[in-house]
This record gives C-alpha cells, sequence and structure tokens, in this order.
C-alpha cells in the first residue's frame, strides 16, 4: 500500500493552496474542483479539513464526477488514464485538475464542461 493512502487529506490540502494561489487562483476555484470531481458539499468538505480523514476513506467517501473518465493527461510523470490502482487513479486525477488550475487553464476546460 502506497503510503499516500493513509496520508491525512487535511494534511495535503495546504500544498494545493499554495500551488494555486502561487499562479493566482483562489481558494474557492480550488473548492470547485475538489467538489466536482468527488462530489462532496461545501459543508462536507469543511468538515474533512478539519478532520484525520485520509485519502483511503477520503474517496470512499466520495460520489466520483461521471465525467471524471475525461480526466487524462500526465501528472508527475505518470499518465493518469493509465494508472492501474482505482484509489492511486483517483489521486492522481485530482492532482491534476489542481495542476490545471493552477496552470491557468479556463475552469470550464479544468471542470470538463
Amino acid at each position: 500500500m502506497h503510503r499516500i493512502f493513509t496520508t491525512r487529506f487535511a494534511a495535503v490540502y495546504p500544498h494545493y493552496v499554495t500551488k494555486v494561489q502561487k499562479k493566482g487562483r483562489t481558494v474557492e476555484e480550488l473548492h470547485e474542483v475538489i467538489r466536482w470531481l468527488t462530489g462532496y458539499s461545501e459543508e462536507a468538505l469543511a468538515a474533512i479539513l478539519t478532520s484525520d480523514i485520509h485519502f483511503m476513506d477520503f474517496f470512499a467517501g466520495a460520489t466520483l464526477n461521471p465525467n471524471a473518465d475525461k480526466v487524462t493527461g500526465v501528472v508527475c510523470g505518470v499518465r493518469v488514464e493509465a494508472v492501474e490502482d482505482p484509489l492511486m487513479q483517483k489521486i492522481r486525477m485530482l492532482d491534476k485538475l489542481v495542476d490545471e488550475l493552477a496552470k491557468g487553464r479556463p475552469m470550464s476546460k479544468v471542470l470538463r464542461g
């Protein structure tokens, strides 16, 4: 089992915030991306950020967006759609969406609209 699976989501979240804010994007946009992928409400996301929920449980409780399979491409040198482990693939999807947001891609394209 990869150690990211048992890493608290709240421990990684500040890195997502830093990444998008450095590039002029907002926390609200980051939340929109997370909510789009996972189906969590803003209230549920706020509760997760103050809890000890790790990535395994974070994605176990999520309802993946029906268009999540459109999240493709390379992140951290790994092709998202080629990742075999379902949980790792979901984590890579989130990483890819955060990367696209930070790179200034229009929100409609990030959310596969």
